[in-house]
């Protein structure tokens, strides 16, 4: 099953912390959830203990995360970092505001991924749920060879229930890959 998820479906919900909102684009219940989240000011992160968390910088640039172990070194837009949400994680921004996509789940009931989705670039999705949204301007994607057409900040759901291929044509997506743990 494929939906075409549109702003106009998104829910902002407020960060656990009181820090911010997040905009969310797709979840279900307590189990998971997609979204974007704009950090305008360095802060502690809200606590997920029991989840995973993935994180992908898509606007600006200089965003570190200091935990007990180090820095999670998130500078790069497009590049995907993980860690568990139980962390703590003070964010520093060294060149102002940015925003990220996240993909948050609960480790005992799911497993999680977020991989950028270039032109040219094929998966092949497994059974579960994938979330291909475009953060910047419009993109293309094949689905089984079907075209879907995404202006920014639009996605697409898919239920999988077997192996189905995803390709890149127009643009840069983030595909967000939920499959039970």
């Amino acid at each position: 099953m494929i939906t075409l998820l549109t702003p106009a479906d998104y829910l902002r919900t407020p960060w656990k912390n009181g820090g911010g909102t997040t905009v969310d684009i797709a979840f279900s219940g307590d189990v998971w959830r997609f979204g974007r989240t704009p950090i305008v000011q360095p802060g502690p992160f809200s606590d997920y203990a029991g989840f995973d968390r993935v994180q992908v910088l898509v606007s600006g640039s200089g965003l570190v995360l200091e935990t007990p172990q180090g820095e999670i070194d998130v500078r790069q837009p497009f590049r995907p970092v993980r860690f568990a949400g139980e962390t703590p994680i003070v964010s520093r921004l060294e060149a102002g505001p940015v925003e990220v996509v996240n993909l948050i789940g609960a480790r005992a009931q799911v497993k999680i991924d977020i991989a950028v989705l270039d032109e040219d670039r094929v998966f092949l999705l497994q059974p579960g749920t994938h979330i291909a949204y475009s953060p910047h301007g419009d993109a293309t994607v094949l689905v089984q060879n079907e075209t879907y057409e995404l202006a920014s900040d639009h996605a697409l759901r898919l239920d999988v229930t077997r192996p189905m291929q995803l390709s890149g044509n127009v643009g840069c997506l983030l595909v967000g890959s939920i499959a039970a743990a």
